[in-house]
């Protein structure tokens, strides 16, 4: 008897033990079942429904879920976020305008340069050709022409207008009466050299004989008293050289030479310049520039032609400055230019236009691992939360 005793005792140890594990199982699973699907549901219910869900006129609640509810909110959170911590101006600053940048920016500047112009055979007419110019060839020529014309005719009008003294430059007028004296010193000794010469005496002789002639009888006495002609000939040259080697003679032409030299500094240049041919003058200027221009050959030859160390040139003293002075100027103007874009704005109104489907797929599809954590999370904590509530519920009936 007493051995069916215990026999019968341990079969009910065995029982409730076997009892306390299946409620703590039971409790375990009914609390990680809840805790899982509290979780999954909370996720869910931060996207789901997309959109109000209504009874008749009646709003269920927690319709739409919370990111779709609050969307404005998180568009406006969105924009403040991407101005104030991702594209700030530093952000900018140490990713854009760096010596590196710059470096990269002035070499690509500089190679397109050489590429597309130092380099090419494109002639300036086809670069003019390129901005919208066409025919110019006619139009410089037409201009020009018109320019010779204008500055020649306004030339024209400046020299004769006015008197010598007035146009010609005072150094030039001064100069000239220096040389007044070597002028009469220069006169006197031609003459000189004249009335020595063969072609002095036959003047002379001619001279003499036509006068003698004119005078009738009386001329005819004066030869026949001085006999062969040949020597009155000879007094007249001894008479004329005594007349230019006197010093009188030179002071009367000077003073001739310094009155007439006065007079003609008087005289309106119209009258000396008047009468010159200033029409074919002018029209042979024209030409003779537009043939020095020759302006269909000059834009026929490409940019490297005239300007052989151009990229040489560039290279040095341009481009460098360039990119300098822009940078210098994008650093300066970046933080008003990126208040004047409004960031925050452009990104809550993209934010604003995504349906409600991407922005679910953009989160999950950056946390969907997390997500999948938060649900074995709250299915673990549940079964640990069910696990502790059966050991209550078995000890309290033990009690």
């Amino acid at each position: 008897m007493l051995f069916c005793y215990k026999m019968k005792e341990i079969e009910q140890e065995k029982v409730k033990r076997l009892e306390f594990i299946w409620i703590i199982l039971f409790m375990a699973l009914i609390g990680a079942v809840i805790g899982g699907f509290t979780n999954h549901l909370a996720i869910k219910m931060l996207f789901r429904p997309h959109e109000a869900k209504y009874i008749g006129s009646w709003r269920i609640p927690f319709t739409p879920g919370l990111i779709p509810k609050r969307r404005d909110e998180l568009a406006v959170q969105l924009g403040r976020t991407v101005t104030n911590y991702l594209l700030t101006p530093d952000t900018f600053r140490k990713r854009l305008l760096t010596p590196d940048m710059a470096a990269k920016a002035e070499q690509f500047v500089q190679s397109r340069l050489e590429k597309e112009i130092f380099n090419s055979e494109r002639t300036i007419a086809e670069w003019l050709e390129l901005a919208g110019v066409s025919d110019l060839e006619l139009v410089l020529e037409r201009k020009t022409s018109a320019l010779i014309d204008a500055r020649f005719d306004a030339a024209k009008q400046a020299i004769l207008s006015g008197t010598v003294e007035e146009k010609v430059p005072e150094k030039w007028l001064l100069e000239a009466e220096t040389h007044i004296p070597a002028v009469t010193s220069y006169v006197l000794t031609r003459a000189d050299q004249f009335v020595d010469s063969y072609e002095g005496k036959v003047m002379f002789q001619r001279l003499i004989t036509d006068f003698l002639e004119s005078k009738g009888t009386l001329g005819g006495m004066v030869k026949m008293f001085f006999g062969d002609s040949n020597s009155l000939v000879e007094k007249v040259q001894r008479e004329a050289k005594k007349f230019i080697s006197a010093p009188g003679t030179a002071q009367l032409i000077e003073t001739m030479l310094t009155k007439e030299w006065t007079k003609l500094k008087q005289r309106p240049m119209e009258e000396l310049a008047g009468g010159f041919d200033w029409d074919g003058l002018g029209i042979s200027l024209r030409n003779y520039l537009l043939k020095e221009l020759d302006v269909a050959n000059r834009l026929a030859k490409p940019i490297h032609d005239y300007w052989p160390a151009g990229a040489e040139w560039t290279a040095v003293n341009l481009t460098p400055k360039v990119i300098e002075f822009a940078f210098t100027q994008a650093e300066i103007q970046l933080e008003q230019s990126l208040k004047r874009l409004k960031l925050d704005q452009i990104v809550k109104e993209q934010v604003d236009t995504f349906p409600v489907s991407v922005l679910e797929d953009l989160v999950l599809g950056i946390s969907k691992r997390e997500f999948k954590m938060i649900t074995v999370l709250g299915a673990l904590l549940g079964g640990m939360i069910g696990i502790v509530q059966g050991l209550i519920v078995y000890f309290t009936n033990l009690t």
